[in-house]
């Protein structure tokens, strides 16, 4: 009986490279789509085509519907999580006071640098971020892919404003995730809106988003 040793086992079950990009391509493709149509409106056949793939290896690689929204959402959410997390502990080990402006810059700003940075992709995903923050069907996607990670930022900003309820504080922080998966999405409305295409742009409006949703989060959670 020939018997195989563990690494030419783990060599024989690592996915191949073709395997690797046509997952990316699938994802990539749902990840576009979804953010383009919302979940009722992206069929895994539109997913298949825009992929350029058979519909059976869309679901091979990302199951159900529901299944794959799930994974498109998780892909990059672990990677947002850390840069986030990396932020705010070389904050508080920085030597820098820790302020409420200081915390949103940490949670902030890591979202609007990858759409910034990346492109369509990121800005595909930042949609998809507000979709699933908005409707309360995917609480399960947001409780596991970004709860932890707001919890967090959450608990900093509790011992900036001990006093403060923590719901009041909780709220301020919503506000202040949607004001920022806003701008990323609606620069062309800023554009619309001003009759200026020249100043609406996500880099350099990135700082004026911080001082407002700082100074909207001190207004509202300062003592009274």
């Amino acid at each position: 009986m020939r018997h195989h040793s563990p690494s030419t086992t783990n060599r024989q079950r690592a996915p191949s490279k073709r395997a690797v990009q046509t997952k990316t391509r699938i994802f990539d493709a749902a990840e576009q789509l979804f953010a383009e149509r919302n979940f009722e409106g992206a069929s895994l056949r539109d997913i298949a085509a825009k992929a350029d793939v058979p519909v059976a290896l869309v679901s091979f690689h990302g199951g159900s519907k529901n299944a794959l929204f799930h994974a498109v959402v998780e892909r990059r959410a672990d990677a947002l999580s850390k840069l986030r997390l990396k932020r705010l502990t070389d904050l508080k080990t920085s030597g820098k006071p820790v302020t409420a402006r200081n915390i949103l810059e940490c949670t902030l700003l890591p979202h609007l640098e990858k759409v910034i940075e990346d492109g369509p992709q990121w800005l595909a995903y930042v949609r998809l971020i507000a979709m699933v923050s908005a409707d309360p069907r995917w609480h399960d996607i947001s409780k596991a892919c970004f709860d932890p990670t707001a919890a967090h930022f959450i608990d900093e900003l509790s011992k900036i404003y001990p006093e403060t309820d923590k719901t009041a504080i909780a709220t301020s922080y919503v506000f202040s995730v949607s004001a920022m998966l806003s701008l990323c999405t609606s620069t062309w409305r800023i554009s619309a809106l001003s009759n200026d295409t020249s100043k609406a742009d996500l880099a350099g409006m990135s700082a004026n988003l911080i001082d407002f949703c700082a100074a909207g989060m001190h207004s509202v959670l300062r003592p009274k």
